[in-house]
């Protein structure tokens, strides 16, 4: 009855999701479209059923707290309504704020990273009340406007709202996608992060590069002071990190071992000759989800023009980031990187954050609110899930879950192909409507489960 319901109403859930997904609302730009947003979440909350309040941020968007049912079990969904810049341009097919579906694939930037995942848990919640009455539990929606720029406001959120977290049971977090093999993936926790900023400078002024074999130049000096920080197979080297990173149990490697992971299939996918170090299969597995990274983001400095100009750069920047695994902290991390930088000579090199980083974050596999999605996946999908111990990504899970005693899972409607931060974002269609099914039987069998 339920999934009749859901198909008969698909074309009016795609037009939300469409709706939404117009609205160009980039984190990193703010402006006006990130408040349009937030109010037209607050209207697609209602539609549904659900008592929507804009909550002020100070310093940043308004986050959507939103509250349906009388149910005594108390359910947190978390999603955010912004979204990555879509920078490429020229590399998206049709524009990515001018939704378009193509056999049967809804192409948009922020379709499934965050905004069909957003739309599918609240039509879920429509469906429900709709076909079966009052929903049979306490929805606590919340839902930001800046999980892509690191949430820096989400904590002192969850701060104010500690009393309410507190009650709450279980908590389904934004993402979730299908994999390769076209099977389910759920994840039980995220990485952490901390972002910052290296800044070599070597001289008042740049140069001319006759006096290269005299002079220092900073772009030099910042990439040799970037080769210690990790060896060419992906190897962290900054003196101590691993010392402070938390080995998987042995639990949480036969998990691993239970994964279907095809390191070959992801590798034609991205078109890469083979993974760092020449991991494959649970090695590389548990690099991805137990161990710290650093990747640099990008570097700036010198000349990069047509033509030529010979110069020697007096200074440098880079951007990094560094996920984080249990037991490593933003803070303990910073004050490691400062002191390998000292120690290998290299105290002159800045080293800068402008936030504060995100928590690794972990759930209990035996928590109740696993078994129930992993049930409701099986029975939409007819195969059961692949559960993953963590992402390999980052969020605020910790800062409003875990941080309050909420188990999370992550589960959604992506899949292999849909190309989160990059051009032609897409869901598959049948995949979203698939995704309110899945909902509305966490939804009812969430309120029966025994904590």
């Amino acid at each position: 009855m339920f999934d009749a319901h859901v198909d008969a109403h698909a074309a009016e859930y795609v037009a939300q999701l469409i709706e939404l997904c117009r609205v160009p609302s980039i984190a990193a730009e703010g402006g006006p479209a990130i408040a349009d947003a937030a109010n037209l979440v607050a209207a697609l909350c209602r539609a549904a059923g659900v008592d929507a309040a804009l909550i002020p941020i100070a310093g940043g968007p308004p986050v959507v707290l939103g509250q349906a049912g009388p149910g005594p079990r108390r359910l947190l969904i978390y999603n955010h309504y912004d979204v990555q810049p879509p920078d490429p341009l020229d590399e998206w097919i049709s524009p990515p704020f001018a939704p378009t579906i193509r056999d049967g694939i809804l192409f948009a930037r922020g379709v499934a990273d965050n905004k069909g995942n957003l739309v599918a848990r609240l039509a879920a919640a429509r469906a429900y009340r709709e076909v079966f009455g009052a929903l049979p539990l306490r929805l606590t929606y919340v839902l930001e406007g800046e999980e892509e720029v690191g949430s820096p406001h989400l904590d002192g959120f969850a701060r104010a709202h500690a009393d309410l977290l507190r009650t709450m049971e279980g908590c389904i977090w934004e993402a979730g996608y299908k994999d390769e093999e076209d099977r389910p993936a759920v994840s039980l926790g995220l990485k952490g992060v901390l972002a910052v900023e290296l800044r070599a400078r070597t001289a008042d002024t740049d140069a001319h590069s006759a006096s290269g074999g005299l002079y220092p130049n900073a772009i030099w000096r910042l990439t040799e002071a970037l080769s210690t920080f990790r060896s060419p197979d992906g190897a962290i080297l900054i003196d101590g990190l691993l010392d402070h990173v938390r080995p998987p149990t042995d639990a949480e490697m036969a998990m691993l071992a239970r994964l279907p992971y095809d390191a070959a299939a992801v590798q034609r996918r991205m078109g890469i000759r083979g993974f760092l170090g020449g991991l494959t299969g649970v090695p590389a597995l548990r690099r991805l989800m137990f161990e710290p990274t650093v990747t640099i983001n990008g570097i700036l400095g010198g000349y990069t023009g047509p033509g030529s100009k010979t110069v020697i750069p007096c200074q440098a920047l880079a951007k990094l980031d560094i996920r984080l695994v249990p037991d490593l902290t933003p803070d303990l991390v910073m004050g490691l990187l400062r002191d390998h930088l000292a120690r290998r000579g290299f105290a002159d090199v800045q080293v800068m954050t402008s936030e504060d980083g995100l928590m690794p974050a972990r759930t209990d596999p035996n928590a109740a609110i696993v078994a129930v999605v992993v049930e409701a996946l099986a029975e939409v999908h007819g195969i059961a899930p692949n559960v993953y111990p963590s992402m390999a990504g980052s969020g605020p899970m910790y800062q409003l879950c875990q941080a309050y005693g909420i188990p999370a899972i992550s589960t959604g409607v992506g899949w292999a192909h849909s190309r989160n931060h990059a051009p032609n974002e897409s869901v598959r269609v049948a995949d979203f409507i698939q995704g309110i099914k899945v909902m509305g039987r966490v939804y009812g069998a969430f309120a029966k489960s025994v904590i």
